[in-house]
């Protein structure tokens, strides 16, 4: 009788100290996915780097659970990346055509769209430059200049708009040194590879080779919009709608105008 008594008492103690195990390691496991950050991937223009990156800090540093993922690059070739399935939750462009282009495919989720952030744009030399311009007519002296490609580089896109408005875009386009991102053409302006270059104000403001020669003519082309939306096949689309209500906010606004964008966010 005491045998069996003994035995029943281990089989308990046994199936105490397994359930016990079990809930421990549930327990272990619940804080583990308590403690991984949510991955949060935005496709953003390479115009936005500094200010983005500024933002992730503070951002991050306040929603220990995200962590911000950056894809960025020409607008035109990340609109290309999401229309064939890559990953993003939240698309920032450079000019609303690509916005459009995602928009009629239905790949935006509906009530997300917003304006961002304004710019502008200006042409620049390097500072040590032999050849004098001053205005975005002075182009036609030019051997070369740098342009994004219109059909990819909201800026190129932009500078072309301007050069037709003035009149001059038949006699200088074949001038032009045709970039994959504004950011190669202020490489090619500090180098000396080229007499001049069109980008935004912003992206001139990132380095001490260039000087701003001429800022493109009142009316000569569309407003600069910085637009951003969630898409549609978003895999964290309420953590991508809570960064951008953050991004057009008065937080992420001080940073963009820090870095001299206009602040035209909707939650101002």
């Amino acid at each position: 009788m005491k045998t069996k008594l003994i035995t029943v008492l281990l089989f308990m103690l046994i199936a105490v100290i397994v359930l016990t195990g079990c809930g421990g390691n549930k327990e272990v496991s619940s804080q583990a996915a308590q403690q991984t950050p949510v991955e949060l991937n935005v496709s953003a223009a390479l115009g936005l780097k500094e200010a983005l990156l500024d933002i992730q800090k503070d951002y991050e540093g306040k929603n220990p659970n995200i962590k911000i993922i950056y894809n960025l690059a020409a607008s035109g070739i990340l609109a290309t990346q999401i229309e064939q399935g890559a990953p993003a939750d939240l698309f920032i462009a450079a000019a609303n055509k690509q916005l459009n282009d995602l928009q009629a495919k239905g790949l935006l989720m509906s009530n997300t769209r917003r304006p961002l952030v304004g710019n502008e744009l200006v042409l620049i030399t390097a500072k040590n430059a032999q050849l004098s311009l001053k205005s975005f007519q002075d182009i036609e002296k030019v051997k070369s200049f740098g342009l994004g490609a219109p059909e990819t580089v909201p800026a190129g896109q932009y500078g072309m708009e301007v050069l037709k408005k003035i009149g001059i875009w038949d006699v200088v386009k074949d001038r032009a040194v045709l970039a994959k991102d504004v950011r190669t053409i202020l490489t090619h302006v500090e180098t000396g590879n080229v007499d001049g270059g069109i980008v935004f104000s912003t992206v001139a403001a990132t380095s001490d080779k260039v000087v701003v020669v001429a800022r493109a003519p009142a009316g000569s082309n569309e407003p600069i919009v910085f637009p951003a939306a969630v898409l549609s096949n978003a895999k964290k689309p309420q953590a991508a709608d809570e960064f951008l209500t953050y991004l057009a906010g008065p937080e992420g606004m001080k940073v963009f105008v820090k870095y001299g964008f206009k602040a035209i966010g909707a939650n101002q």
